[in-house]
């Protein structure tokens, strides 16, 4: 008896997968499970996640019931200004944290530099440092040089796994990205927050690549301050709002470096002096963005019933076996994964090095397998769980050994 094609065993693979009903959630171009040849395959969910199909419906309530008749007694009657907190307890369980700690709203580089702000204001005087993960997004370190001046502090860029033996007794705080959004590298968040406590520095995550595709442990692992988007493993749709959580032990000593009226003890007071509300409250600024923020709430609903635990398990196949069919169909050389292979080290997504990746990328897309491109020459390729299947990853693989070899062929016959 012969051994299944890989595409025989992704089949098999997502006939026993017990999330794969949660793909009939989203809008997704990508036929069924048995038909990914004859339709799209999407894993750049890691940039921004697939529309869930029922927020249509629910933004066209929104719109036409609570703004167009309601109009502002939706604050009170709809519960829009009670969304922000709201909506951050819907996110919590997805991160391991307990309700009241997390607020939604704001752009994730607003977050950044609250969190990054306040951390150095906790740790007090006498710690002239700012860690940063030398590998971040650009946006987190710019915001980082930023709050160092504004705090007086000197900004030190290091490496996440060096970050650990970096703190010492000038360290106020570091910020680390939990995932690496070139490589899908995941740092070692429990051990890098238990060596800043021990040197008297707080910990500051970064999530946008981790919440929703794995689990985090906010309050299990002692984190201090964490920021985040909702855009991609969250599907919350393009712009939608950040989050903020402070553990509660900071919450009463948490001084934002943006108070606004929305974080105000009594908003609609209107006094002149600021005074801070209690709990995580404080980490709001202004106005929420009303409909970004219900489009949000409503894309929360595909996690009803859905364990993290999960999720992880079945990224972990998802990339594994993405890796193996990459191995099998790709020549040798053409591609080189710069994703590590232990799991214990993997966030939900492939990084692959290749020579010619824009022009590899812009084929993929064209012929229906849509990634993402890290100038000069990083494939990405996020793996959503909640509605990827192993048929994708076979037919992703599949394709990609079929542009590579033509884009490399034409290049080498030029």
């Amino acid at each position: 008896m012969s051994e299944p094609t890989l595409h025989e065993t992704a089949l098999r693979l997502d006939s026993h997968d017990p999330l794969a009903k949660r793909r009939e959630l989203f809008a997704l171009d990508t036929g069924s499970d048995h038909a990914a040849d004859a339709a799209g395959v999407y894993l750049d969910g890691n940039s921004l996640g697939a529309l869930p199909a029922h927020v249509p419906d629910r933004m066209a309530d929104v719109i036409s019931r609570e703004w167009g008749r309601m109009r502002i007694r939706s604050w009170d009657e709809s519960g829009w200004w009670t969304a922000p907190e709201r909506i951050g307890d819907r996110i919590a369980p997805l991160v391991g944290a307990a309700p009241g700690q997390i607020v939604v709203g704001d752009s994730t580089s607003v977050n950044v530099f609250k969190a990054v702000v306040a951390a150095a204001r906790l740790a007090g005087d006498g710690r002239d440092e700012i860690l940063v993960d030398a590998t971040t997004f650009p946006t987190d370190g710019y915001i980082a040089e930023s709050a160092a001046r504004m705090t007086g502090r000197r900004l030190v860029p290091v490496e996440p796994a060096e970050v650990a033996a970096a703190a010492g007794p000038r360290t106020a705080a570091a910020l680390v990205n939990h995932v690496d959004y070139r490589t899908g590298r995941l740092h070692d968040l429990p051990g890098i927050t238990a060596a800043l406590r021990s040197a008297g520095a707080l910990a500051v995550w970064d999530l946008c690549h981790s919440a929703g595709a794995l689990p985090v442990g906010l309050d299990a692992h002692g984190v201090d301050l964490a920021v985040g988007c909702t855009y991609k493993y969250l599907n919350g749709g393009p712009g939608s709002p950040a989050y903020l959580y402070v553990a509660e032990r900071h919450q009463a000593a948490f001084d934002s470096p943006l108070p606004g009226w929305n974080s105000h003890a009594d908003p609609f007071g209107m006094t002149p002096g600021f005074e801070a509300a209690d709990g995580a409250v404080r980490g709001r600024v202004g106005t929420p963005d009303i409909l970004s923020m219900l489009a949000l709430e409503s894309a929360l609903d595909v996690w009803d019933g859905v364990a993290i635990e999960d999720v992880r398990a079945k990224s972990l196949a998802l990339t594994d076996f993405f890796l193996r069919c990459v191995r099998a169909y790709v020549p040798e050389g053409a591609v080189t994964s710069l994703t590590p292979e232990a799991h214990a080290e993997r966030g939900s997504q492939v990084a692959l090095r290749c020579e010619a990746a824009p022009a590899v990328m812009a084929e993929l897309i064209a012929r229906g397998v849509v990634g993402d491109l890290r100038r000069p020459d990083v494939l990405r390729f996020g793996f959503t769980p909640l509605y990827v299947g192993f048929a994708d990853a076979e037919r992703a693989a599949r394709v990609l050994a079929e542009v590579v070899a033509d884009v490399m062929g034409g290049r080498q016959g030029a």
